[in-house]
């Protein structure tokens, strides 16, 4: 759409107030509100409070708590598909490999605070799933495709001879993302992100013998 110009050919200034805000970051605040205390515990004015808008303009700009909640839900998974995507990419070793992948995720449950957060998915979304239709099937859908982009990348593995030819890519897959939920777990509950990377690399050795 394009902006008409005055009789002295500056452009007009489009009708209306401009929107006071990002919505990337406005979401970004919201889903920081709710990993914080889960989605029980977080309520409208706490996500007002995060994000500075208010309740008209959050209505208007994302929906309710719920519909709120599933944006930020899915717009974690796809942040999180795109770091492990890159992560499984970046070349080396089927170890190193696994390393960057757990590094990237700890970064991710530590996101520069001393205490961990752990998973955005494990620490909010798992509570709700059980009742909750939509939530369940976002969670199972991102659970599955992490699965399938490891063991993808097992097979690549055992075709380069960095695994036994009769090794199982998809129960390796299995056990690389229940640690990735291990690690949330201890990061939520206290574990320091050095203690963390520990478990992981001891979990990469039984893998990669």
């Amino acid at each position: 759409m394009q902006i008409g110009t005055k009789k002295d050919g500056t452009p007009k200034r489009p009708r209306g107030r401009p929107r006071a805000y990002d919505p990337e970051t406005a979401l970004r605040r919201a889903a920081e509100a709710f990993w914080k205390t889960g989605y029980a515990g977080t309520s409208l004015d706490d996500i007002t409070a995060a994000t500075g808008m208010n309740r008209p303009s959050l209505s208007a700009a994302f929906g309710d708590k719920h519909q709120i909640y599933v944006k930020a839900l899915s717009a974690y998974w796809e942040y999180k598909f795109g770091a492990m995507r890159r992560a499984l990419e970046a070349g080396g070793t089927l170890a190193e490999t696994l390393m960057k992948v757990y590094d990237t995720t700890l970064s991710i449950y530590f996101a520069g605070e001393e205490q961990g957060l752990g998973c955005f998915v494990v620490g909010t979304a798992i509570t709700e799933a059980p009742g909750d239709v939509e939530v369940r099937n976002i969670v199972a859908k991102g659970f599955e495709k992490l699965d399938t982009d490891f063991e993808a990348r097992f097979k690549l593995a055992i075709a380069a001879g960095e695994l036994k030819p009769d090794a199982d890519p998809r129960a390796l897959a299995l056990l690389t993302t229940a640690t990735m939920h291990t690690l949330a777990v201890r990061a939520r509950s206290g574990s320091s992100q050095n203690e963390l990377r520990k478990l992981a690399q001891k979990v990469v050795n039984v893998i990669c013998g």
